[in-house]
Formats: C-alpha cells, sequence, structure tokens
C-alpha cells in the first residue's frame, strides 16, 4: 500500500514538472522507507526566511548546476519561473553574470560559489549576508545550497545521472555551466 501511494505522488509530480523522476521510484522499490526518510530532508528546501525569493533561488541554482548538467537544473528552473522569479535574473545565473541581477541576487550567488569553493571571500560575503538579511537569512541560504546538492547526489549515486541537457529559461536556451569559474561581477 505505501509503495502505491509514493508511487501516485512521484507520478504527479513527474507530469506536473515533466520531469524524470526514475531515481526516487528506484528509491521506492528498493525501500519506501528510505523514500520517507529522504521526504523529511525535502524540508530543508522549505525553509526561507527573512531572504527574498530571488536571492534564494540563485543560491539554490548555483548549488545545483555545481552538481548536475541538466534534468535538476532545469526543474529549479522551472519551479522559480512557476514562483514569478523573473527569466532574466534566472538567465543571468545560469551564465553568471552577476552584473545583470539586483546587488542582492549576485551577493546570494557569489556567497554559494564561494561557499562551495570553500574560498577565503566566502567570509567576507557571508558578512553582508548576515548584514543585508540577519542570522536567519544566512540559514536559509545555507539550507538552499544544501538542498540544491542533495538531489543530484542521490540521482548519481543511484545510477540515473547520465543525461545532460541544455537549459529553457523563459523560451530561451543555454547550455550548463557546471563549473565555478570566476564569475562577471560589477567593478567595486
Amino acid at each position: 500500500m505505501l509503495k502505491w501511494f509514493l508511487r501516485r505522488q512521484i507520478a504527479a509530480f513527474e507530469r506536473s514538472w515533466n520531469y524524470d523522476a526514475s531515481y526516487i521510484r528506484a528509491m521506492i522499490e528498493i525501500d519506501p522507507r528510505a523514500m520517507l526518510t529522504f521526504g523529511k530532508v525535502q524540508a530543508l528546501s522549505k525553509y526561507r526566511k527573512d531572504v527574498p525569493l530571488a536571492p534564494y533561488v540563485a543560491a539554490g541554482l548555483v548549488a545545483v548546476m555545481a552538481e548536475d548538467c541538466g534534468p535538476c537544473t532545469q526543474l529549479g528552473i522551472d519551479m522559480a519561473e512557476r514562483q514569478g522569479v523573473d527569466p532574466a535574473i534566472l538567465r543571468a545565473v545560469v551564465i553568471r553574470d552577476y552584473q545583470a541581477v539586483p546587488y542582492e541576487v549576485a551577493l546570494a550567488a557569489r556567497f554559494t560559489e564561494a561557499t562551495l569553493r570553500h574560498a577565503p571571500e566566502a567570509d567576507d560575503l557571508r558578512e553582508e549576508v548576515v548584514r543585508l538579511w540577519g542570522k536567519r537569512g544566512l540559514m536559509s541560504l545555507t539550507f538552499a545550497m544544501l538542498a540544491g546538492r542533495m538531489y543530484p547526489t542521490v540521482k548519481y549515486a543511484l545510477g540515473y545521472g547520465q543525461a545532460c541537457t541544455r537549459l529553457s529559461i523563459g523560451g530561451e536556451t543555454r547550455p550548463v555551466l557546471r563549473e565555478l569559474p570566476k564569475a562577471k561581477t560589477a567593478a567595486a
């Protein structure tokens, strides 16, 4: 009964988002309780306090791109678009053109990149994040990073991460930049 219920939920999710969740269906077949445990961890992706939507999405998008070359990134973009994030912001984040986004979005994206690279500039960026959004805002961005990396990691570990795709953002396509290159930033 539990497998049937979980399969129905996943099928509805796949239809709603045009997303192949084969890795989640495999998890259900291996052990439905594992899927329920994973579901508890998914709550991390729902925690957003004191940070506006676009910077929060930018942090998650940069994190997912570090782990994924398409489908999970596309899902994040689709979800952000459905929540009303401007496609121009999403395109700029994907190509790491932080001069083309509001300061807060660039800060969240740069902080995420520096954190994932374990770069020294993460300390200064963290201070700015706390100054702007407080410690709950910092936790929100931290959880966005973690959630962004979690799904592709599970997907690849279970053997379902072989598909690389181009991204569709507001009707335009872009390649996925998985590496964390030095982003274009405004002159200081």
